[in-house]
């Protein structure tokens, strides 16, 4: 259905001895009004909450904690951890939750503050600061001198456990660590575990990986005799294994104690096949026999094994939960840092893996262009809509070689929609796409060589001038940080400005990220590469999205993505540098680009950029036969004239030759 207005007779005035109706109408709940306003999308919360409550108050506390994430830390969820979800309503990938006896609020960012007035009822308030310290003064200010407030430790960072503990000190207010979470208690309908068995997945000896981070362990200063890995994705490399407990993730729920002469791994057990046993090596015990346990075992075998003499556990702060930091005492049995040596080696892809990704790419590029070749013909007949582009961009991706599905739940936005940056389309949503508006695509796929991620906007009529020039500046602050040159070591966090600079010379910006890393047929958002403080320095093989966008409220989204490998540049005088080059192969929308806007160094590496598509795209074109597809590629990669070019330019050289001329 399109995304009409909705309208509602929310209450009555009295005038005399007559009632008059008056309309309210919104997308938006409306909780000021009499009786309150819910859209179509609103979830009635009510019994779930009147569940809780009563069992936090067998359990004696004044508060309780729902944190958006699973015991592993998780970005992406499976259904059976999305608490967030069946208590609010809200199905935002960020957000903590918060129960007393009396009041309920959500906290999350801007990019869903939109969603969650779509989302929730009135029984909840929705906090647009989203600090622990934000959450905590809420705690105090609702939470009676002396209460307790619950949280289930195992859905608590280090980090998160720290912030909360310290803001809340000298408040006579507590944290109460809970055996049981209380939201699994009241949650009658609790999604099972999918049942589908584990399965090998050959990129190399998952004996070789084990010794290569066996040999950090041992040339580390700090001498770990143990190594835990908490986040899904570090046993799942590290075992060449995949499985499908998470939505759009090849992962599966697990854990692995790695020592020097033996390994753990924790599982459900009756997912496990012959074959797979046979693979781990399960029928011995040396240092290159798996030993399999069940998944609930690790805090309790965690604990045998801290009660050892001598014993010291490396975990990475970022992916390990409290439940588990907690039980690894004293201190001085504890390692840490950021991120296990795990993630930092499986974020420098090797040669075969650089290339098996590049190749996913290419592929994934046909799909693309398919679909936007499609919805230039097909938009103008006003018989598409957000929901029907979303389909069809995943069907093209089905047909490509070792397809696994969307790395995503694809992100179909047109005009207001796409000014809500992490908006997908449902059915009470849905718009029909027309020729008078912007349409922003944001998606991806997984196959067995890798996983991609892109994002592209266009326009099928005429845009305006801000349009164009919004979508001008996006696509400088894209050029401006792939053709970077930077030293080996240098964080993401501290060139990150260069894809808002053009952008913050007119006064505009956006709230989102500028990058994060991607997978071999992994996740789409792995870390630890990226833009981010918390991000690892960039080296060779590593691989992130660059991805500046702009969104202007109510009206239109522009965004901008492509997926980048670093690789190593020869320099004049130096030879330890680093560039990016970009492997997401898909032309930008020809008439929302502002030639006069580039610099001629940018509208050059747009021109290769283009040479690069026809090179390579066009190859793959032919390898299937897509003609029409090939044609429209040309024709959409047409190099640009540098006639027009920057304006700009010429100005700064004017204005140094009249300095010059002034100084002499």
């Amino acid at each position: 259905m399109s995304f009409c207005k909705v309208f509602y007779f929310c209450f009555l005035l009295i005038s005399g001895n007559n009632a008059v109706a008056v309309t309210y109408e919104g997308t938006e709940r409306n909780c000021s009004v009499i009786p309150p306003y819910l859209p179509s999308t609103a979830v009635s919360t009510t019994l779930q909450l009147q569940e809780l409550r009563y069992q936090m108050r067998l359990m004696s506390i004044s508060a309780y904690i729902i944190p958006g994430t699973d015991a592993h830390l998780s970005e992406y969820l499976a259904p059976r951890d999305a608490r967030v979800a069946f208590m609010t309503g809200f199905t935002g990938s960020a957000g903590t939750a918060v129960v007393t006896q009396s009041k309920a609020a959500l906290w999350t960012d801007s990019r869903y503050w939109v969603q969650a007035e779509r989302q929730m009822d009135c029984n909840w308030e929705l906090e647009k600061d989203v600090s622990v310290s934000s959450l905590a003064e809420w705690l105090i200010s609702e939470v009676p001198s002396g209460g307790e407030i619950g949280f289930d430790p195992f859905l608590f960072s280090l980090k998160t456990q720290e912030e909360y503990a310290i803001n809340l000190e000298s408040s006579n207010r507590t944290l109460k660590s809970m055996p049981d979470n209380l939201v699994d208690k009241v949650w009658k309908n609790r999604p099972p575990i999918p049942p589908d068995s584990l399965t090998p997945f050959c990129t190399g000896s998952w004996q070789t990986k084990v010794e290569h981070i066996r040999n950090q362990m041992r040339d580390n200063p700090y001498e770990p005799t143990a190594l835990l890995l908490s986040a899904l994705d570090e046993t799942a490399w590290l075992f060449n294994m995949r499985g499908n407990d998470i939505p759009y993730n090849p992962f599966f729920y697990s854990y692995t104690l790695l020592t020097m002469d033996e390994i753990w791994v924790f599982l459900h057990m009756n997912r496990l096949t012959d074959e797979l046993k046979a693979y781990l090596n399960s029928s011995c015990t040396g240092p290159l026999c798996v030993q399999l346990k069940n998944y609930e075992d690790v805090l309790g075998h965690l604990k045998t094994y801290v009660a050892q003499p001598g014993v010291k556990v490396w975990i990475g702060t970022e992916y390990t939960n409290y439940a588990l930091y907690e039980i690894i005492t004293p201190q001085d049995k504890l390692m840490t840092s950021s991120y296990s040596p795990v993630l930092t080696t499986k974020a420098v892809k090797d040669d075969k893996e650089q290339q098996i990704l590049r190749d996913a790419h290419v592929r994934d590029a046909v799909a693309v262009i398919q679909l936007l070749m499609w919805l230039e013909q097909a938009v103008p007949k006003g018989t598409e809509t957000e929901l029907s582009a979303a389909e069809y961009v995943n069907k093209c991706r089905s047909q490509q070689k070792d397809s696994r599905g969307p790395s995503f739940e694809t992100i179909s936005a047109s005009g207001p929609n796409a000014a809500l940056a992490h908006y997908s389309p449902t059915e009470e949503t849905n718009r029909k796409l027309t020729v008078d508006e912007m349409y922003l695509v944001d998606s991806g796929g997984q196959y067995l060589d890798g996983t991609t991620d892109i994002t592209r906007t266009v326009h099928w009529g005429t845009p305006t001038a801000m349009q164009k020039e919004a979508f001008t500046r996006v696509l400088m602050g894209n050029i401006e940080l792939s053709r970077t040159i930077f030293p080996s070591g240098t964080r993401g966090v501290n060139m990150e400005m260069l894809g808002r600079r053009a952008l913050w010379q007119v006064g505009l910006n956006y709230g989102h990220g500028t990058g994060h890393g991607v997978g071999n047929y992994f996740g789409v958002h792995e870390w630890p590469v990226g833009f981010q403080s918390n991000n690892v320095p960039f080296r060779p093989g590593m691989f992130t999205s660059i991805e500046p966008g702009y969104y202007k409220d109510n009206d239109f989204g522009i965004r901008i993505e492509d997926i980048v490998v670093i690789v190593p540049v020869n320099t004049k005088y130096g030879h330890n540098y680093l560039t990016f080059e970009t492997v997401s192969l898909v032309p930008y929308d020809r008439k929302l680009i502002d030639t006069s806007l580039l610099s001629s160094e940018q509208l050059e590496w747009l021109n290769n950029y283009y040479k690069t598509i026809r090179e390579l795209v066009g190859a793959e074109l032919d390898k299937q036969k897509l003609k029409e597809e090939k044609d429209w590629m040309l024709k959409h990669t047409e190099p640009f004239s540098s006639a027009s070019v920057c304006s700009s330019s010429l100005t700064v050289v004017a204005l140094a030759i009249a300095l010059l001329h002034n100084l002499v």
